[in-house]
């Protein structure tokens, strides 16, 4: 009889191609994010929590790569800190005014910095640490406003909607970029990024958001494309800034977490951009 533990061993992701990889991980991926996004607000909000976690404490990781010493655990939880206030807010269980927790916490930096008497160069470790809440935190908390912006109730439509359009602006990018990719769109920054990728992204995410709009009855149609419009070029300059962010210390990836994909980053550059610019549409209209 075969041992069980050789059978799992078989299954090992490892053992599959780049692409085998990057398709097991999405749909795993993909699968918990929608099921919990489906299943309840608290669902959402703690996978999400997650990710926002994982993905500020890998990029305070790559900040020290490049010499800088950001508060890597403080400024983590300052930031899951803002997403709980944001979704408690969002939700009706807390007022408005408790927003403004957020910045005597944010000022205990400059105090906590003051005292590490190892840091050389501590401004530079103060602003990278805003910087990580700026640039992960603030875009995973205008998630709470988004999913809350129509009437003031949770709707996983707008989540899940968005996210299905950035994965398929992503997925048609990547399929077009590498059949047919020539003219190069940015390769100062990202050599392989190409027009024809560019194209063939939004030509996915616009048939995504045509799909949507028959089913998710929550927007309507014309906010789908407006969003899938943020999305196709927020997204793709939220890729574009993180490979610059990685070329400047000298990386290829932001992790190993994800295989096929890279790290939590490189699997949410896009929607780190897009995010505000789809909550401030959402509230404004």
């Amino acid at each position: 009889m075969r041992s069980p533990f050789k059978l799992r061993s078989r299954f090992n992701i490892n053992n599959y191609s780049n692409l085998g990889q990057r398709v097991i991980t999405a749909l795993i991926g993909a699968s918990i994010i929608i099921i919990g996004s489906l299943y309840s607000e608290w669902a959402y909000f703690i996978i999400f929590g997650l990710l926002l976690g994982f993905s500020q404490m890998e990029f305070y990781k790559l900040s020290g790569l490049d010499g800088m010493l950001p508060l890597r655990s403080f400024g983590t939880f300052l930031g899951l800190t803002i997403f709980t206030l944001s979704f408690f807010i969002e939700i009706g269980h807390l007022g408005n005014k408790f927003y403004f927790l957020i910045f005597p916490l944010a000022s205990l930096i400059f105090f906590i910095k003051l005292y590490r008497k190892s840091d050389k160069k501590p401004f530079t470790g103060i602003a990278y640490t805003f910087l990580g809440i700026f640039y992960v935190s603030v875009p995973f908390s205008l998630l709470n406003v988004s999913a809350f912006a129509v009437d003031g109730t949770f709707h996983y439509e707008v989540i899940i909607g968005s996210l299905l359009i950035l994965w398929a602006s992503d997925s048609g990018a990547y399929f077009a970029g590498t059949k047919f990719g020539k003219t190069k769109l940015f390769e100062r920054v990202s050599p392989k990024k190409s027009w024809e990728g560019f194209l063939g992204g939004a030509a996915t995410a616009f048939l995504m958001a045509f799909i949507l709009s028959n089913y998710f009855n929550s927007l309507e149609s014309w906010k789908w494309y407006v969003i899938t419009g943020i999305i196709i070029i927020a997204g793709t300059y939220g890729d574009l800034i993180e490979s610059l962010f990685k070329r400047s210390i000298e990386i290829k990836d932001s992790g190993k977490a994800l295989p096929g994909h890279g790290g939590f980053m490189d699997r949410f550059d896009g929607l780190l951009l897009s995010a505000p610019f789809i909550a401030a549409f959402l509230k404004i209209f």
